[in-house]
Parts: C-alpha cells; sequence; structure tokens
C-alpha cells in the first residue's frame, strides 16, 4: 500500500491518484488525524503545503512528520517528497530549509543534471522538461545526498538520498483546479490565474505523462505493482 500525507486542505494529490490503480491511503494531519507507523508503511508520499518545513510552533503536526520521515528513510523504505515534501525530507535529515530564496511561480523549465540522466526516478523523462513551479522556499541539499535537477532561478530543484529518497521542488501533481484555487490565495496571483492556466493548459499533456512516469518510476523502487488500467 502507499501512504500519502497531505499536509493542507488545498494541497491534494491531484492528478497522481488519476495514475494509481494499487491500494493507497491519504492521512490529514492538519486535521488532526494520526500519521501512519513506520512499520507498516511499504513507500511513502508526502505532499505541499502553504506552510514551511520550519514552522513546527504554527503546524504541531510537522515535528512528529519530520521523525516519521527521518525513521522511513533511515530504514530504506522509498520516499518521495513534493515541494514541501521535499523540504520536509532535507529539514528531517539535517539541511537547512531557507525562506524567500530561489523563489518560482509559474510553468517554468527544469534540467537533469548528470546524475539525474541515470536515475531510477527520472527513468523516461528528457532531460530537460516544463512543469509547474510554486514555491518560496528551497532546500539545501542534505549530506551524502546527490542534486538531481535544477532550473535557472533555483539551482536545487531535485535530490536523492541513499538508493530510493528523493525530495521534488516542483509540482507534478497540478491540475487546472489546483491552479485556480491557489491563484486565489492572493491579489497578485489572482490577477497572474489567466495566463498560468493558458500555459498550463497548452502543456497539459505532457504534464499529465511527466507526472504519470515519475509516479511508475517510483512505485518500482518500492516493489508496488500497478495493475493495467
Amino acid at each position: 500500500m502507499l501512504h500519502i500525507i497531505q499536509n493542507d486542505p488545498e494541497v491534494p494529490p491531484g492528478n497522481l491518484l488519476e495514475h494509481l490503480s494499487l491500494p493507497y491511503r491519504i492521512y490529514h494531519p492538519y486535521r488532526g488525524e494520526q500519521l501512519p507507523h513506520s512499520g507498516e508503511i511499504q513507500a511513502l508520499l508526502v505532499l505541499g503545503g502553504a506552510m514551511g518545513a520550519n514552522d513546527d510552533q504554527k503546524f504541531p503536526f510537522l515535528p512528529d512528520l519530520k521523525k516519521l520521515i527521518k525513521t522511513v528513510v533511515t530504514a530504506g523504505t522509498p520516499y518521495l517528497g513534493i515541494c514541501l515534501g521535499g523540504q520536509l525530507l532535507a529539514a528531517a535529515l539535517g539541511a537547512k530549509v531557507v525562506s524567500n530564496r530561489w523563489e518560482e511561480l509559474g510553468n517554468l523549465p527544469v534540467a537533469l543534471t548528470d546524475a539525474g540522466k541515470v536515475d531510477r526516478l527520472f527513468s523516461g523523462i528528457e532531460a530537460g522538461f516544463t512543469t509547474f513551479q510554486w514555491h518560496h522556499d528551497s532546500f539545501d541539499i542534505p549530506a551524502g545526498g546527490v542534486l538531481l535537477a535544477s532550473s535557472t532561478a533555483c539551482p536545487h530543484q531535485a535530490f536523492r538520498v541513499g538508493s530510493c529518497a528523493w525530495g521534488l521542488q516542483f509540482h507534478p501533481e497540478v491540475t487546472e483546479q489546483i491552479i485556480r484555487d491557489w491563484c486565489q490565495w492572493n491579489e497578485a496571483t489572482a490577477a497572474r490565474m489567466e495566463g498560468l492556466l493558458a500555459e498550463f493548459a497548452a502543456k497539459a499533456a505532457t504534464y499529465n505523462s511527466i507526472a504519470r512516469q515519475l509516479l511508475q518510476n517510483f512505485l518500482k523502487s518500492a516493489a508496488l505493482v500497478q495493475q493495467p488500467h
């Protein structure tokens, strides 16, 4: 079973659920749900959120979530963190997560490093691709981690720790509705909504293909076999 942590009511799994054909469970710690026990996790996917990885006082579930992430990764259980989920992985392993550095918003290009080109998470994905970005914070690479992808504005886009724990800064999971919801967060982003949606629509098929491939590659690392759609 795939265990998914949703940290924010407005940051759901999005299109990833469309590509899943195996059992999964979603946990919502922001509304008081208990986190899963590390021993029952075959693979852990942690989503994004409007909070920061260091906002422990405002969001009391974050310290426990970081402890869970460290335990899971130390045990060699496959882990994939998206945006905040990637930042939480870095923080759990002792790396800095910095606010208001390398900010990005929109449909922007990402390039794989030489290590990323041969990493199994990115198998079948072009060395340069466009994806959706929405972040003010960014992670440093933990000790022993490998940088897998970069962009012009944010050089730390993806990393791997060990053989099967990955952190992403970009958002492969977004849908048109998710972008609409996020754009309502403030006046500046609301003013950009139509442009962002038009750019997203023009590349929606490619976005979905990348998301599906990333998810499939991750599940293979956990030996979780998808059923044919």
